[in-house]
């Protein structure tokens, strides 16, 4: 992001400022004016954090002198949200943690009157945060202050004691893989939920998650979400990483993410259960079908499994960008290295399997997930299998029976790893 004086720019002075750089780790996700101010929104190692950039004689007053800055040059300050007693945020404290002391929390800024105030909407939501919404004022500094909560959603399950925590696993090409550890902590390996998804661009960042939460966390469960490539939290080369034949490198940074956890004394292998939905699904089913002794079971929801096909299948012919074409001779040895159904084999033991699917499903056709559990089938394996006739990709048409749905999951979780 580069700033100018209009004035000058207009008068043909071209000369710009850098007011913000991406990094290997950070991204700019938004900018939002207020009188004196703006305020940037970056994506930092998988959290949000807000930066105040303050122009050069700022105000009416041109009161650059409280920032200590020279009076053309910009000032910067970082808000820092974990220290702000009304805001419920979710401080790392965890000296093993990737980066402690930052509030791992998904926020957004809007200014309130940006034409005339410094006053800035703030809101936020983490793991053990619900959506809150805050308001607070700028100060000439750049600094925040007068924060208040207007609104905040109801907690849905009792968080007390559950920590939130960020940590960094190693892959197999030396990457370091951010993942996030929410749960209460223990001297012994417990049941983990472990989710990813590594596909498409899309990341993974804090959210409030009430069902697993109430389903998972008050049981005592643990829950970890990975940031592997093929996400865009670290921008589109690492979504591209993990693309076409690049494909390796997500399975190979899940599989570091495990491994990670069994080291820290977090889980053993009997005691995680994998979850993965639609590409996620395929995900979880690769290091079922390649990895089965690091994991006590596994969850496909809406999966693919039958990448042979998956073209020929609903909205697959979409999607050889990410996964590569089966039907191209050259490609064809790309999806086929990471295509769960023709990955398992007679004569290996495979964890306890839940497979979750919709006859309404036009994204990611049925046909993947009962040929899988077909599969598991007649090679004597433990498989559950579930087929809801309506829903489509979603997986649910009513609120009953998604909460069914959710419920089923949690539970085969837990029966399986407890």
């Amino acid at each position: 992001m580069l700033g100018a004086k209009l004035a000058d720019y207009l008068a043909g002075e071209r000369r710009l400022e850098v007011l913000f750089t991406p990094t290997a780790s950070s991204t700019l996700l938004s900018a939002a004016w207020t009188a004196n101010h703006l305020v940037l929104t970056v994506l930092d190692d998988v959290a949000d954090r807000l930066e105040v950039c303050t122009p050069p004689t700022h105000g009416r007053d041109g009161a650059s002198e409280e920032t200590g800055t020279a009076p053309d040059e910009w000032s910067h300050h970082w808000i820092d949200l974990t220290g702000a007693s009304d805001l419920p945020g979710c401080p790392n404290g965890d000296e093993t943690a990737l980066r402690p002391g930052r509030a791992l929390l998904s926020v957004s800024a809007t200014p309130l009157r940006p034409t005339d105030s410094d006053y800035l909407w703030i809101s936020a939501s983490g793991w053990t945060t619900p959506s809150t919404l805050t308001v607070a004022r700028l100060m000439p500094s750049g600094e925040l202050t007068g924060m208040a909560v207007v609104r905040q959603a109801p907690a849905r399950f009792d968080a007390r004691g559950i920590t939130v925590t960020q940590h960094v696993a190693t892959s197999a090409d030396g990457t370091r893989v951010p993942y996030f550890q929410i749960g209460r902590p223990t001297s012994a390996p417990t049941p983990t939920l472990v989710h990813a998804y590594g596909a498409f661009g899309e990341s993974l960042t804090p959210g409030y998650e009430p069902v697993t939460g109430k389903a998972w966390l008050e049981r005592g469960g643990t829950y970890v979400v990975a940031n592997t490539r093929g996400g865009g939290e670290y921008g589109p080369a690492w979504h591209l990483a993990g693309t076409g034949a690049g494909r390796r490198r997500v399975v190979e940074d899940l599989v570091a993410v495990l491994d990670s956890l069994v080291a820290r004394g977090v889980a053993a292998p009997k005691t995680i259960a994998l979850y993965g939905s639609s590409a996620g699904g395929l995900l979880a089913g690769e290091v079922l079908a390649r990895h089965p002794e690091r994991i006590g079971a596994a969850v496909l929801e809406v999966p693919l499994t039958d990448m042979r096909r998956y073209t020929q299948l609903s909205a697959g012919a979409a999607w050889t960008s990410e996964f590569g074409d089966p039907d191209d001779p050259e490609q064809w040895a790309w999806p086929r290295e990471h295509s769960p159904l023709h990955l398992l084999e007679a004569g290996r033991d495979y964890p306890p399997v839940l497979l979750l699917t919709s006859a309404a499903d036009d994204r990611v056709h049925p046909a993947h997930a009962r040929s899988l559990a077909y599969r598991l089938d007649r090679l004597g394996q433990n498989v559950t299998y579930f087929e809801t006739a309506a829903g489509g990709h979603s997986r649910a048409a009513t609120h009953a029976q998604r909460a069914f749905v959710s419920a089923l999951i949690h539970v085969f979780a837990h029966r399986h790893t407890a």
